[in-house]
């Protein structure tokens, strides 16, 4: 795929993503406390510079000049994380960065949209332990909420790097390691299997509701149907299966879209369902790389995928 094509679609989803009013999540007409829309406005623009290199050397290990353990995902994503804390003093996006990266030169490698997962797989499966550090080291930099530690390969811990080094821990055998508790590696290890799904559902919701509508309808499938990793770091299991019912129940009409949202913020962010908010953001950057644009309706923002 062209390179700057992919740039940009992963540069607008994630801003798309934060600015849709979904329930819990910050958005343009709520913020928490810590965590504001101008944090992911400042962030997820800041990440481009690096984002183009990203493309770059996928393009290279496409071409034969870098082999694939050559592609330091590790160091783009600490660099990645490191530009969007220098415009800001949150988190807004290391789960975002991390998941993006890889696709991004999976799709520069591939032909298609449709390569991308299987080129990014091998890429994660072909990186060395020293990607495993600047992950790492990324995380401290992001140092986002939930993490734990006095774990084997704890972050925050010194030894942890001689421990990755001595059994030999790539990004793939961490990521196998971590999905129970990140979705974001689950989805390194599945070939993002949630987030393709969830862009092929967006497209049809697109066909019957206006943008924030049919992204909205997508977030709560999601959450209906997925814990949320991001909650049941911060609050636990039991929280994040409240959430995946009470989901369920907007679905099924028996609470309203705002009831959910009041129960959501009731204990701060603690219930903020980031995790699915981050395969959201990938789902949308997948359709604008599809030539997602948009056109008003009777007042409404509507979503349309091809050219005018």
């Amino acid at each position: 795929m062209e390179r700057w094509r992919i740039v940009k679609a992963f540069t607008l989803g994630p801003l798309l993503e934060a600015t849709v009013p979904k329930p819990g999540n910050v958005n343009r007409f709520t913020d928490f406390g810590d965590l504001s829309i101008y944090h992911f406005l400042f962030g997820n623009t800041a990440v481009l510079p690096v984002y183009y290199e990203v493309v770059k050397i996928g393009e290279l290990v496409r071409k034969g000049v870098l082999m694939p353990n050559e592609a330091s995902i590790g160091e783009l994503i600490k660099r990645a994380v490191s530009e969007s804390r220098k415009v800001q003093d949150a988190n807004p996006n290391f789960g975002v960065i991390t998941l993006s990266i890889p696709i991004m030169m999976g799709l520069a490698m591939g032909r298609n949209i449709m390569e991308g997962p299987e080129k990014a797989a091998m890429l994660i499966r072909e990186s060395t332990v020293r990607d495993t550090m600047e992950l790492y080291r990324a995380i401290r930099v992001a140092n986002p909420k939930g993490i734990p530690s006095g774990v084997k390969y704890d972050v925050y811990s010194d030894d942890s790097f001689r421990e990755l080094f001595r059994d030999g821990i790539n990004l793939w055998a961490l990521a196998e390691m971590s999905c129970e508790r990140e979705l974001v590696f689950c989805e390194w290890i599945n070939s993002y299997s949630l987030s393709y799904s969830a862009a092929d559902l967006l497209v049809e919701e697109l066909k019957e509701h206006p943008f924030e509508e049919a992204v909205v309808r997508v977030f709560l499938n999601l959450l209906s149907e997925n814990v949320d990793t991001l909650i049941v770091r911060k609050a636990g299991v039991k929280e994040a299966n409240a959430v995946r019912e009470h989901a369920k129940m907007v679905l099924r009409e028996e609470i309203s879209l705002e009831e959910f949202d009041s129960f959501l913020r009731e204990k701060g962010d603690l219930r903020n369902p980031g995790s699915i908010a981050d395969i959201v953001a990938v789902s949308i950057s997948l359709l604008v790389a599809a030539g997602l644009r948009v056109e008003v309706r009777n007042g409404k923002v509507w979503g349309v995928i091809g050219r005018p």
